[in-house]
């Protein structure tokens, strides 16, 4: 028993003496934690590089854009080709792929030869050689009775400027062909193709092996976002941010970037770990200088590398007694299988002895150890780098993401990290030890290359599939110059016949006299209580105009807010909270006895009768109190007031929120002569002249129009503009079949229209993989203020679908993509219908006035107007078109109901007393 102990204690001590003794040999090729850490800096600094275009010439990470801008979500079906080139095999594969309740994929491939003489020959032959192979895999499968779409894998690097485009940068590996480096390889392929004749195929797509591999995970793990290859050669790729890749147009969305990270260190960023045993497998390679990265990691090098050790060791007389066979001096005896061998756990020693047999060397048991221990820091070293880059790219991702813990899968690939016993646990065990924060799940691609160039096609047939529907459902929605025109025509015929007695009746116009006659001067002055119902919230304010050479404005106000069952209860109950909100104002500025005089800004369409009679139209924005349409609403403020009978106020002026905006703006520029609120709802108001005012009596003067043009459209004259989605939000409204311009144009629809948008495209399965949230199935839950949020240009995707996930909906990049471009199509037609109608009112005034160029000011409020990241612009680009010769200079208005209804009532005072 001693025995056996002392013989095992004997054969460790051996064991650990042949460890130490390489361990000093190749002390160099260990790395530390800190050095992986400095490499992880280094591979970030050059990811960088090679984004940028001002660096990306000289940058040793090229970072190519593949234009693959979407991973599959699980709906591609169809039936494929692809061509997989790049190893040591060329391979046809057919793949179909069906979606019928299942995600399958059904492969069947073909590998043919490739010699040296065609990989090494011309490069017409080398096509040539690929066309032949699927012309016989495509005869043999009966594949020649329909077009099929082709996915190219060409595992080299190319710069590409499209999907289906790739120029040739570089051979790696042990391809050379001649006339192909700088020429379309798609261009090559298409044309050998052509030349043998006999086949109906699309190339749609031209993939890197890497993205293939990424790609066929993808369709399994939709949490797949990097792909790396560690076999004959070795990459890795990534989705990135399209805003950080300076290549490529657009800041919208992802799209892959194929890193080529094998000629990383090309510049000499890695000679500190570069050791001479590297320099050597460099200067017997077919491309010195080239590709340092891949030297020190893939398969085509790892056996290479360990026999010029081994030969070094021997020549040292460390191993084999000093001795060397011929098949030791002779490169690419020793490959990288047999490191794989000999690194095997149980019979890794007895696979040394074997494998250095049969190279004619005669090991002892302490060659066999050493042998194995140089295998071991070789591969370690490669996983080791290998781990530092892709936990570069997954830092890099969990920054564009800005989370503190990234979830992530990595899709592997290569020869190398399938066979080596040992290599994919050490990757994974390094990479987690450098990236703490990362959850990561790495996942073995099955048939990445082939499988992947099908899914890459797969999902670009999807996307043009998509992009066609999605273009024809907005179509609608993007209105044609004539369009504009036509609703500008019909504007001005609808704003003329609102002002004729005969046709006032049947106008969706209405056209409706203010009874304001003049515009503030400036000498107008005293306190004055205004006010401010046309939402949800109620204002009260205290108003003191100051008059002189320091004119000025001073406000008090308190909001208070209208509960539903106030806003759809009965009319009495309306004003009856309206005056308990004015009492509880008074109370608090401590004036219950002053007399002052009112100006109420009630923001519903009204037909007046005198400067404080206005009689309730229709009721719009959610309200529907009952016994209010056809009343005097002056009157039933002042019945309320008696009812309370606490104070007595003096109603000198109803005002339209239009009127008010107006007028805010005209006490600073006397050239405002429009009002325009573009808010929760959406109305104008402009000086028209008394003459043509039929519904008034008198010829002299202006007086100001509320137009009311919410109502535009409600005969009918806007329906050429009018999508079915704007008749299922008008179908769903408290008032069917009222106010269509305004639920084209206004704050209180656009979300709803987009809403409505989104379920259409989600039951097509075009979004949100084809699952409606309940939350999307409520009315209203999309609001208007997230098409101003969405629509940010500084806003990323990922913020982006950080709205989408308050609302409920699990939205991809492509997901919100989507949303941003719906939510940009219906603010867009909004602003520029509304442009159109504002064009018809500046060029119906300068015609009144009998101008050739009319400059004019519009005052505006309302918070699309304010908020929208683009509705200004648009509106004013539409009227500059539209109305050519009117100089309109749009001016935001400081509180136009407030401010605007105590200047409306000190205007009203101040032409009362001069009569």
């Amino acid at each position: 028993m001693f025995a056996v102990h002392l013989l095992s204690f004997y054969f460790s001590k051996l064991k650990e003496d042949q460890i130490q003794k390489v361990d000093r040999f190749l002390y160099h090729m260990r790395l530390s934690d800190e050095q992986l850490r400095d490499i992880m800096m280094r591979f970030r600094a050059e990811m960088e590089k090679g984004l940028s275009k001002d660096s990306n010439p000289t940058a040793t990470v090229k970072m190519l854009p593949t234009h693959v801008r979407s991973t599959p979500d699980g709906s591609e079906k169809g039936e494929f080709l692809a061509l997989d080139l790049g190893g040591s095999k060329f391979k046809v594969l057919r793949v179909k792929v069906s979606d019928n309740g299942k995600q399958r994929v059904e492969m069947e491939s073909q590998h043919y030869p490739t010699s040296e003489e065609i990989t090494s020959g011309k490069g017409t032959d080398l096509f040539d050689h690929v066309a032949e192979c699927l012309k016989d895999f495509m005869e043999r499968k009966h594949m020649n009775t329909k077009r099929h779409p082709l996915g190219f894998t060409f595992s080299f690097p190319c710069s590409q400027t499209k999907l289906d485009e790739g120029v040739l940068l570089s051979w790696s590996k042990h391809f050379k062909a001649r006339g192909v480096q700088g020429t379309n390889v798609v261009d090559s392929l298409r044309k050998a193709i052509d030349k043998t004749g006999g086949m109906d195929v699309d190339v749609l797509a031209l993939v890197n092996d890497t993205v293939g591999t990424m790609m066929t995970c993808g369709y399994d793990d939709q949490y797949c976002e990097v792909g790396a290859i560690i076999g004959t050669g070795t990459n890795a790729c990534y989705m990135e941010e399209m805003r950080h890749i300076d290549l490529v147009e657009g800041d919208e969305g992802r799209m892959c970037i194929n890193t080529e990270w094998g000629s990383f260190g090309d510049d000499g960023s890695l000679e500190d770990i570069r050791t001479k045993f590297d320099r050597d497998i460099d200067l017997g390679s077919i491309n010195p200088g080239k590709q340092l990265f891949e030297k020190l990691i893939s398969g085509l090098y790892m056996g290479e590398l360990v026999r010029i050790i081994l030969v070094k060791m021997a020549r040292k007389g460390l191993l084999f007694q000093g001795r060397m066979s011929d098949a030791l001096r002779t490169k690419g005896k020793f490959q990288t299988k047999h490191v794989a061998e000999i690194e095997n756990y149980k019979e890794g020693l007895s696979n040394a002895k074997e494998i250095l047999d049969d190279l004619g060397l005669s090991p002892s048991e302490d060659d066999c150890i050493a042998v194995q221990q140089v295998c071991t820091i070789v591969s370690f070293r490669s996983a080791n780098l290998c781990a530092a880059a892709l936990a570069a790219i997954l830092t890099r991702l969990q920054e564009n993401k800005k989370v503190k813990h990234l979830r992530t899968t990595v899709a592997m690939d290569g020869t190398v990290y399938r066979t080596h016993p040992q290599y994919a646990k050490r990757l994974h065990k390094v990479v987690r030890r450098l990236v703490p924060d990362c959850h990561v799940r790495f996942l073995l691609s099955e048939s990445g290359s082939g499988k992947g160039a099908a899914m890459v096609t797969a999902v670009a047939y999807r996307l043009v599939s998509q992009r066609k529907q999605i273009d024809e459902t907005l179509a609608p929605f993007k209105l044609s110059r004539q369009h504009l025109q036509d609703v500008k025509d019909n504007m001005r015929v609808e704003l003329e016949r609102g002002l004729k007695k005969d046709t006032h009746h049947s106008a969706s116009v209405k056209m409706l006299p203010s009874y304001v006659y003049g515009t503030p001067d400036g000498t107008e002055r005293g306190k004055f209580l205004a006010l401010d119902l046309g939402g949800t919230n109620f204002r009260v304010l205290l108003v003191k105009i100051y008059s002189g050479l320091r004119k000025s404005i001073r406000m008090y106000n308190k909001i208070y807010a209208i509960p539903l069952e106030i806003m759809q209860g009965t009319g009495e109950e309306l004003f009856d909270h309206i005056v308990q909100c004015i009492s509880d104002f008074l109370d608090y500025m401590g004036m219950k006895n002053a007399r002052l005089p009112l100006g109420f800004t009630f923001s519903f369409p009204c037909r007046q009768a005198g400067i404080d009679k206005g009689s309730l139209v229709s009721w719009t924005k959610g309200f529907k109190a009952t016994d209010c349409e056809g009343q005097d609403v002056v009157d039933m403020l002042r019945e309320a007031m008696k009812r309370r009978n606490e104070f007595d106020l003096d109603i000198v002026a109803m005002v339209n929120d239009a009127v008010g905006t107006m007028m805010t703006c005209a006490y600073e520029d006397p050239n405002c002569e429009i009002g325009l609120i573009a808010g929760t709802g959406s109305n104008v108001c402009y000086m028209e002249e008394m003459r043509n005012i039929e519904t008034v009596e008198g010829e002299e003067g202006r007086m100001c129009v509320n137009t009311e043009w919410g109502g535009f459209g409600d005969n009918d004259c806007i329906e050429f503009i009018r999508t079915k989605f704007d008749r299922e939000v008008d179908e769903g409204s408290l008032n069917q079949g009222k106010q269509r311009y305004e639920k084209m144009t206004s704050g209180m629809y656009l979300g709803e229209i987009v809403r409505q948008i989104l379920i259409d495209l989600t039951k097509r399965g075009l979004l949100f993989r084809g699952q409606i949230s309940e939350r999307l199935r409520t009315r209203g839950i999309f609001e208007t203020k997230f098409l101003s949020q969405i629509e940010s240009d500084r806003l990323a995707l990922l913020q982006v679908r950080g709205i989408l996930q308050q609302l409920g909906l699990d939205s991809t990049c492509d997901d919100s993509i989507i949303v941003k471009e719906v939510c940009g199509v219906v603010s867009r037609r909004a602003a520029q219908i509304c442009g159109a109608g504002m064009a018809a009112i500046a060029d119906k005034i300068r015609e009144n006035r009998g101008l050739e160029q009319l400059d004019i000011t519009v005052g505006v409020d309302g918070t699309l107007y304010k908020l929208h990241p683009h509705f200004s612009k648009v509106l004013k680009e539409t009227v500059k078109d539209l109305a050519p010769q009117c100089d309109v200079t749009f001016v935001l208005s400081e509180d136009g109901s407030g401010k605007g209804a105590a200047l409306i009532t000190a205007v009203a005072q101040r032409l009362y007393s001069h009569t």
